[in-house]
């Protein structure tokens, strides 16, 4: 990957949620980790690495594991992928997360994963040297560890450097480095235990980015918080904050996701409007320019779900077509090339994008998406995971370390 490219950003953690699709038979626990059969309910895809959550409530993890943010012990890891100071712990296929835990839920971030049980205790492991597992330590930790504060949520969000939690009654808590207000507590202190959002707001979802974070209220009302950097939290400006400002527009949006530096929101019309930094197209208006406020998406799709990378962008229709946006330089957009389909100015280069949406090739109809750094994944109804894009560290998790243009199925 060229340097210039990776400044940074990921984002874009979309949460793995469990849903009603049954019970899994068959799955096998091996002193690897590798069980032999697995159906996803959901997967999410992090910076460089992969998790997801059967049908069962078993939570997997594949990709980049120096810091044991696939769940397992890295000193114990089967394989290595190359790294510039040498080989590095990973995994090209799924291994379960230690500890037999069981996960309703579970949201991978740059570098450490999180997860919740169906009671909505939370757990996470991984790089902590910014207290985002929030067990009031800063110690790494390859296997899952208890987030302080005895909170019940129903969901959670990693970004690259904090982790936010919606609780079972719409409040917000936030833990991890707050250098930009991301914390959104009215301070830029780091916590490495849960603090609550300020403002006394009730949210239904909460997404996290690279150093902001964004929530919907139930009746639609979009807030941001944290870095502005060319406008992400969509009010209108791009100074930042460090307690929540309401997004411009008056739009109601049932969901928002959040990327490296863009954020994207869908109303209940299937209407997709994205804001943030636009370099790489992953506004997906027809052009680069960014934007302070909501724009919306060109082509006039509707759409059910979407889901933020680091510089790029998809969405479902309700048929299960999954069609993306933005940076294409490792094939994260699907289309069968990572060489167009349009070049955007990029750092004295260009790099391959798209400015509108594009449908990913491939004809697999998906149930859920989640965007990576620089890759995609999603889960079909029957329950099989795919992934595309790049594939360094194996976080496509088809066994290999090669990038893949169109979706590539996870080893089951």
């Amino acid at each position: 990957m060229k340097p210039h490219i990776m400044r940074g950003v990921r984002g874009g953690i979309a949460i793995a949620v469990l849903g009603a699709l049954g019970w899994l038979a068959g799955c096998s626990d091996n002193p690897a980790g590798v069980a032999s059969v697995r159906s996803f309910a959901a997967v999410s895809a992090g910076g460089i690495h992969t998790c997801g959550v059967t049908a069962a409530r078993d939570a997997y993890c594949w990709g980049h594991n120096l810091y044991g943010e696939l769940g397992v012990d890295p000193t114990t890891t089967s394989e290595t992928c190359p790294g510039a100071g040498g080989p590095l712990p990973c995994s090209t296929v799924p291994v379960r997360v230690a500890g037999r835990r069981s996960f309703a839920a579970v949201s991978a971030g740059f570098l450490y994963s999180c997860g919740i049980t169906a009671p909505g205790v939370a757990y996470c492991w991984g790089n902590d040297v910014e207290g985002q597992l929030g067990d009031g330590s800063t110690s790494i930790s390859g296997t899952p560890v208890a987030v302080a504060g005895n909170l019940r949520l129903s969901s959670v969000s990693t970004g690259d450097y904090h982790t936010c939690g919606l609780t079972t009654n719409g409040t917000v808590y936030c833990w991890g480095r707050n250098d930009n207000g991301e914390l959104g507590n009215g301070s830029t202190t780091w916590s490495s235990t849960p603090v609550a959002v300020a403002g006394g707001l009730t949210f239904s979802a909460v997404s996290v980015g690279y150093d902001y974070s964004c929530a919907v209220t139930a009746d639609g009302a979009a807030y941001c918080w944290g870095s502005n950097l060319a406008g992400r939290l969509g009010n209108g400006s791009t100074v930042s904050s460090s307690s929540p400002v309401a997004v411009a527009g008056g739009l109601s949006f049932t969901a928002l996701a959040t990327g490296g530096a863009h954020t994207c929101g869908l109303t209940s019309a299937g209407a997709a409007y994205c804001w943030g930094l636009n370099l790489e197209g992953q506004l997906g208006v027809g052009s680069t320019t960014s934007n302070s406020s909501p724009v919306a998406v060109a082509g006039g799709l509707s759409f059910t779900a979407l889901a933020t990378g680091g510089a790029h962008t998809c969405g479902l229709t309700s048929a299960g077509a999954a069609f993306c946006w933005g940076n294409n330089l490792l094939g994260q957009l699907g289309v069968g090339t990572a060489t167009g389909p349009e070049s955007c100015p990029y750092d004295q280069t260009e790099i391959p994008c798209s400015t509108v949406p594009v449908p990913v090739s491939g004809g697999v109809s998906f149930a859920t998406m989640s965007a990576g750094y620089a890759y995609t994944c999603g889960v079909t109804a029957a329950r099989a995971a795919y992934c595309w894009g790049g594939n360094y560290w194996g976080q496509l998790g088809d066994g290999t370390r090669t990038d893949r243009y169109t979706p590539t199925r996870v080893v089951p």
